[in-house]
């Protein structure tokens, strides 16, 4: 169930072409990433068939997109559903968005974290994650599988599929087991608040669109705090 912890690996640099171009090819980490990245283009040709057929339907559905990857499901659902949106477009839509994030920042952690692909636009992001991962790690690996698929599932700060792939790694789960535990439980999150959420949007679409903003400004405000406290606990 949970083996030891990984390590990152060190290696010549004129041999990291190779390795990674082998790596992309061969890993499980590398078909990963293929996999995220057509699946990714898929999706991006469907919001472009979109465009052409309804272009106002690609307008929210593009919203919708930035705010799920931006603030995460909940603010992306609570959009959808206050702009009258239905089950079959809001749920299927961030299932896909959060399984496109894990497909692609997973490997994409892995290679950085193995020095075969460090790219210098995501390396705060990643430091970020990795720092949010060791805060939880403990408490997942007590309850091992079921402690993963519970941090992703449940509604905490900083307990997102992203964060919760790259704990899964560091506790050294295999990927075929990390991520189906993160990806079940992040469609279970998104189904249990699609029937919280349209709720709100049963009574009055103004109440979703609320319920929006108010989680978007939870969450700039808990990332604001997170981040001083962080600074304050560096310098002493």
């Amino acid at each position: 169930m949970v083996t030891k912890k990984a390590q990152p690996e060190e290696g010549p640099n004129s041999d990291k072409p190779e390795r990674l171009r082998g790596t992309l090819l061969n890993s499980s980490e590398g078909r990963v990433l293929l996999l995220g990245v057509a699946l990714a283009f898929a999706y991006i040709l469907w919001l472009g068939v979109k465009l052409l057929v309804s272009p106002d339907e690609f307008q929210i559905l593009i919203g919708m997109t930035a705010v799920d990857i931006m603030f995460g499901r909940a603010a992306a659902m609570a959009y959808g559903y206050s702009v009258r949106l239905g089950h079959s477009t809001v749920i299927p839509i961030c299932m896909i968005v959060e399984t496109i994030l894990v497909l692609i920042v997973y490997p994409l952690f892995v290679f950085s974290w193995r020095h075969l692909l460090v790219v210098k636009g995501l390396k705060k992001v990643f430091e970020r994650i990795n720092k949010s991962a060791e805060a939880h790690k403990d408490k997942v690996q007590k309850y091992g599988i079921i402690g993963l698929f519970a941090f992703v599932w449940f509604p905490f700060w900083m307990t997102g599929p992203v964060v919760g792939c790259v704990i899964g790694f560091l506790l050294g789960l295999r990927v075929w087991i990390n991520i189906p535990v993160v990806l079940a439980g992040t469609y279970l999150a998104i189904l249990a608040w699609g029937l919280f959420l349209n709720r709100f949007a049963t009574y009055s679409s103004q109440a979703a669109m609320v319920l929006m903003i108010l989680l978007i400004v939870i969450i700039i405000a808990g990332s604001l705090l997170h981040g001083t406290l962080r600074e304050n606990k560096d310098k002493r």
